[in-house]
């Protein structure tokens, strides 16, 4: 069967009828770079002010705020990302990593490797479908506790624990919640959410996959069933990746640009700054992390006043994100800046950042300036101090 490009698919996405419980989803004016295939509940204004440096609000989010409503393209589309994506880990041994959850202490997947098998659930408190799944995966995981390792790892990506604790509690969640640091969502391939990642009793990867279902509810049975191993072989054990300084020089690191093309975030003939970032920031948090919203529009539009001055990239992470993404968020938004995705992670771990949107400067000797968060009230100054001969 052919897959519909992202535009189809969105378009089939602001015509579909959410349930019957929900209000219609209108079409958002900036939803061309919204995550692909969703509707949202509740009306997003746009902003239409000028770029700001004003920080922003560090309040937490809402755990009632309205949250898109996953329909069916899109819940293929997911699955068969998750699929593509962890294809070549299905057969390979499970991490060997420790998991920090908030109330339930240190969790080592290692030490559990051959024992039980084990159900990793990564979501996002901004995340419409993680919503929608989490009751049957919490009853799942009264039934099934004692035999399954159940954990909710929420990404760590545009996150913060304060958020966490609040969703857990709002939503019950019994079973050990963590939070990534990055570190797991790469061992794994993560590239959409919810990524559900079922480990074997023997140890190895054995589904990956978006949706629930039955092809889920099969692979459960399946690793529930199995008998336990004789040998075990230990997967991958990570720490997480040092981070760069001021100071350190930003070498080899690249990022694809949506034809395919290696560039370079580093490169040699002035000072330049790299734009990090996600193509549905602006739009899909709209209504359940708005103050998000509006800092990637508002950094996004800074940077746009400022493509003169300095060299840019911006650099898109791989979540809910392909070529066919970056080009749908450069028709929507016209940016002029050149985009590219992280497609290993390497550059979002390189700066150390899980909050968009940030901007990396880096002088013109190819050594890190500053990183800024989107909290930083001095960007503008920051870049005509890089900008200064």
């Amino acid at each position: 069967m052919k897959t519909l490009p992202f535009a189809a698919l969105l378009l089939l996405a602001c015509n579909a009828s959410p349930p019957p419980s929900a209000p219609a989803a209108p079409a958002s004016a900036t939803s061309a770079s919204a995550k692909p295939g969703t509707a949202t509940l509740g009306t997003a204004t746009p902003s239409t002010a000028a770029p700001s440096t004003a920080a922003p609000s560090t309040a937490a989010p809402s755990t009632t705020a309205p949250l898109p409503v996953e329909d069916e393209a899109t819940a293929k589309e997911g699955q068969s990302r998750a699929e593509a994506a962890g294809a070549r880990l299905i057969g390979q041994p499970g991490p060997a990593v420790i998991l920090q959850t908030l109330d339930h202490g240190p969790l080592d997947l290692g030490a559990l490797l051959g024992k039980k098998p084990i159900y990793l659930k990564f979501w996002a408190t901004w995340c419409g479908p993680c919503r929608e799944q989490m009751p049957g995966f919490s009853a799942l995981y009264e039934k099934h506790g004692d035999a399954l390792q159940v954990v909710a790892v929420n990404t760590g990506f545009a996150d913060d624990a304060q958020a966490v604790r609040a969703y857990q509690k709002a939503l019950d969640l019994k079973m050990p919640v963590a939070i990534d640091d990055g570190t797991l969502a790469d061992l794994l391939s993560l590239t959409v959410t919810p990524q559900q990642v079922l480990i074997g009793r023997d140890g190895r990867i054995a589904y990956i996959g978006h949706t629930e279902g039955p092809a889920l509810d099969a692979a459960l049975a399946k690793v529930l069933a199995a008998p336990a191993p004789e040998n075990v072989t230990l997967g991958p054990a990570r720490a997480a990746a040092p981070v760069l300084r001021p100071g350190d020089a930003v070498a080899d690191l690249g990022a694809t640009d949506a034809s395919g093309n290696r560039v370079a975030v580093a490169v040699p003939g002035g000072p330049h700054g790299v734009l990090l970032f996600s193509p549905w920031c602006e739009s899909y948090l709209a209504e359940s992390r708005p103050q998000v919203a509006k800092d990637c529009k508002r950094v996004r539009e800074l940077v746009e006043s400022n493509r003169n001055k300095i060299k840019w990239l911006a650099v898109s992470d791989r979540l809910w994100a392909a070529a066919s993404d970056l080009r749908d968020h450069q028709a929507a938004t016209h940016t002029e800046i050149p985009l590219a995705l992280d497609t290993d992670g390497r550059v979002f771990r390189a700066f150390g950042v899980r909050e968009i949107p940030a901007v990396a400067l880096i002088g013109a000797d190819g050594k890190l300036v500053r990183v800024l968060g989107p909290e930083a009230p001095d960007l503008q100054a920051a870049i005509d101090a890089l900008a200064a001969p």
